[in-house]
């Protein structure tokens, strides 16, 4: 077994499903007012049998909106072991298991989500893809006025180093994606900053959980972590 003191911050494709459906259990367990993520497998290729570990979380049908100041300063969703805190509404009424906050516009709109493994860079990626009621795609620059305010600002300062978009590598259709630069770096002080010194099966469990409590924060969606969950 890997010593996490010489680990580089990657991931094996077999580790990211490992950690993915570790992931998925503890946001359900969680956090019961939101919908589930999904595991789906890779499609296959006609000539190409893919490896049995290979596919990718799905999380659809979002609702977005963009919180007011006083509640961006806590985000949307701080999540707890056996509680949930929703800051962008204070009534857990308008939470179901289709939307994540309710909407102020007259028409709501949408983001779906999936977490791809990068056999280039080794790590989890973020894509997601935004669009009204009516199917239509959102523009970047209307997703970020969904977006809360913190991460506006930081878009606006590097929108094409931050957001990228490219086809995406399993459905072939444009999407939208967090640039994984730098994640291998910082994941890897994440889990040695901590005292415990985790053996590498408990970094496996958590390493989706601890790098979608970061990246989650883009679109207000937040969860806890903590090395001895």
């Amino acid at each position: 077994m890997m010593d996490v003191l010489h680990w580089d911050g990657t991931l094996s494709a077999k580790d990211f499903r490992i950690g993915a459906f570790a992931f998925a259990q503890k946001w359900e367990s969680r956090n019961l007012a939101f919908p589930p993520w999904s595991w789906l497998p890779c499609p296959k290729h006609p000539w190409l049998a893919p490896p049995k570990e290979e596919g990718y979380l799905s999380l659809e049908k979002i609702c977005i909106s963009r919180p007011n100041e006083e509640e961006d300063i806590d985000q949307i969703s701080q999540i707890e072991t056996g509680e949930e805190e929703t800051c962008c509404s204070g009534n857990e009424d308008v939470l179901d298991d289709a939307t994540l906050v309710q909407s102020n516009h007259h028409e709501l709109h949408y983001c779906d989500f999936q977490i791809v493994y990068s056999s280039t860079f080794r790590v989890p990626v973020l894509y997601f893809r935004a669009y009204c009621s009516d199917g239509r795609p959102l523009p970047l620059d209307e997703i970020e006025k969904e977006l809360p305010a913190c991460s506006s600002k930081e878009l606006s300062k590097k929108k094409w180093t931050f957001i990228t978009q490219e086809e995406h590598p399993y459905l072939k259709r444009p999407w939208y994606k967090l640039h994984p630069c730098g994640t291998a770096e910082w994941m890897k002080l994440l889990f040695l900053s901590d005292n415990a010194n985790p053996k590498f099966e408990v970094v496996l469990e958590l390493y989706l959980l601890s790098w979608f409590s970061v990246v989650g924060q883009v679109f207000g969606l937040r969860i806890s972590f903590k090395i001895s969950d």
